[in-house]
């Protein structure tokens, strides 16, 4: 594990009652559009804090791909969801650039709070567009480079929304949208490349 992976002895940190305060996760589903039917992957689902919430709202016939490369975390979240009942998130061990999904299987890939810790920006964009359907987009959820936050990496390990914007342009990807995710993040929205 290198210093900027988000390290699972922490994991309650993900699911403390005052991250929903400053990252809550209906304002964030509100802004990713979605809908019934709709096949989404989380990739570094951690615990589920997007996964299980991201099912309720596709629903039955829609499916949840809850990526993580950390064993411990997945357990948690396999818990999770075996404690909930919920049929419709299949959790996948994965690293953001092989995520273990098949082509062409997804509308939309989340990825939040996790960004600045990929080794290969390019490389994830590339699986990124393998795993979404022609009409796919990728939401880009991560921490706000500009902000000295008590929760969240050092500011050093931050990547600006800008530099998310340029990367995605220079890839072939169409930057839909730039938006405020809560106090301390931002969420860019883009199409997969044609």
């Amino acid at each position: 594990m290198h210093e900027r992976r988000f390290d699972p002895a922490m994991a309650g940190k993900l699911d403390a009652p005052e991250r929903k305060t400053w990252l809550p996760v209906e304002a964030v589903l509100a802004r990713l559009a979605l809908q019934p039917d709709l096949a989404v992957a989380d990739v570094g689902a951690g615990t589920g804090y997007f996964a299980l919430p991201i099912a309720e709202v596709v629903g039955a016939s829609g499916k949840v791909y809850a990526v993580d490369v950390e064993p411990q975390m997945l357990a948690k979240l396999q818990a999770r969801v075996a404690e909930s009942h919920t049929v419709n998130v299949h959790c996948v061990h994965g690293e953001a650039s092989a995520t273990n999904i098949p082509d062409s299987s997804c509308d939309l890939i989340l990825m939040a709070n996790v960004w600045h810790e990929f080794d290969s920006h390019p490389a994830v964009l590339g699986e990124a567009a393998r795993i979404l359907k022609p009409a796919g987009r990728i939401a880009i959820l991560d921490w706000c480079a500009d902000l000295d936050s008590p929760p969240g990496p050092p500011k050093a390990h931050r990547i600006a929304k800008r530099d998310v914007c340029d990367l995605l342009a220079a890839s072939g990807w169409k930057v839909l949208y730039i938006a405020d995710a809560g106090m301390f993040s931002y969420l860019v929205m883009a199409s997969r490349p044609d």
